[in-house]
């Protein structure tokens, strides 16, 4: 299990760039005009993960299979979006259908390069795109909870659970706050009723300030507003260079390193990415190793063992008995699975355990 992430952003703020060099292709066309992206374009790339080429030397594994995750492509946005100006019924409709926003700002100067806004304002900007979604979310709340509330009156129990969540959605826009910034005061059922609305400002925001090749390893004053900003919401944020992205993609692998290291970089910026975006939708790794395969896995964290061997198959989860779990940190030391075993260090876990990141684990279940 991945997750799915829309670049969305301003147009001419490097989205499309940053598209290309994320999934190494050229799907997106980018260009220097407004909506040179008309449908979104998918692109799936590998997560990368250094104990995965750890645990597979340990198992002597034939392949090396990483998580991975779906990055969208979705056409700028402008002001007006709400009441259909530009592309917006159309962007509004594509958001909906992602797990997470990656809403890239421009956080670089650059004459040559139009701003569909005539200036550099990154804050600015977010709060165009901000408030575009909260009108969405505002007007889908306001028809929907007519309805809802009569239904709530007569004693209707979806009604009954939805109507307040609704009603606390409405105060934050009303408020000027995005959804999301209600979601740390919900309780694991509020959260699901808000989750079932499906609103645009629900859900998680990563900010990714697009900078200049000279400021990528520092970020410049635009970046530090924008995290600045980000913090305020209790959202993440992370900064890149969409034209050293681009150059990295079109690299042979082993010349990457030398390519970052002139750049002052220790890593390239899909990298940061994902973590951020883990982070921020508090996803965590576990592995399976054998002479087959290493394979990395994603769930929630929180997840207990049986979800997490849902995640290979169905029927893992319905006939689950119980799971062999080792640490990662063990299994390296020690040298693998046998060696776990002899020290005591591969516990077998029942149905409650709740899975740890990285821990190596096999499934016994019964169909």
């Amino acid at each position: 299990m991945g997750f799915r992430c829309g670049i969305v952003g301003l147009p001419n703020v490097g989205k499309s760039t940053l598209f290309n060099a994320l999934t190494k292709t050229a799907a997106a066309q980018a260009a220097n005009y407004p909506f040179c992206t008309i449908e979104p374009n998918t692109g799936d790339v590998a997560v990368p993960d250094p104990r995965l080429r750890d645990i597979a030397g340990i198992a002597k594994s034939a392949n090396i299979i990483p998580t991975r995750i779906t990055f969208v492509d979705i056409a700028g946005l402008v002001r007006g979006a709400s009441k259909g100006e530009g592309l917006g019924n159309q962007f509004l409709a594509n958001i909906r259908e992602v797990d997470a926003i990656v809403h890239v700002l421009r956080c670089f100067e650059d004459d040559d390069i139009t701003h569909v806004e005539g200036r550099i304002d990154p804050v600015a900007d977010a709060e165009t795109v901000e408030t575009e979604l909260m009108i969405s979310d505002l007007e889908s709340l306001e028809r929907r909870v007519v309805a809802t509330r009569k239904k709530a009156t007569g004693k209707d129990k979806d009604a009954l659970a939805q109507l307040p969540i609704m009603e606390k959605a409405i105060a934050a826009i009303e408020d000027g706050k995005p959804v999301r910034t209600i979601v740390a005061g919900l309780d694991g059922e509020e959260r699901r009723e808000l989750r079932n609305l499906n609103l645009l400002t629900s859900k998680p925001v990563l900010y990714v300030c697009n900078v200049a090749e000279e400021d990528a390893a520092n970020g410049n004053a635009h970046s530090e507003s924008v995290a600045k900003m980000a913090e305020t919401q209790g959202a993440g944020s992370v900064v890149i260079s969409a034209a050293i992205e681009a150059e990295i993609a079109q690299l042979p692998e082993d010349e990457v390193g030398d390519y970052l290291e002139a750049m002052g970089l220790t890593e390239p910026g899909l990298d940061r990415l994902i973590r951020a975006g883990y982070e921020l939708l508090e996803l965590i790794t576990y592995f399976t190793a054998g002479p087959k395969e290493t394979r990395a896995w994603t769930v929630h964290l929180g997840a207990k063992a049986p979800q997490a061997a849902g995640v290979i198959h169905t029927d893992f989860e319905k006939g689950f008995i119980r799971a062999q779990t080792i640490a990662f940190a063990d299994y390296v030391s020690l040298g693998g699975e046998v060696a776990a075993k002899e020290a005591g260090k591969a516990r077998d876990e029942g149905k409650e355990y709740v899975v740890a990141d990285g821990d190596v684990m096999l499934f016994k279940f019964n169909v």
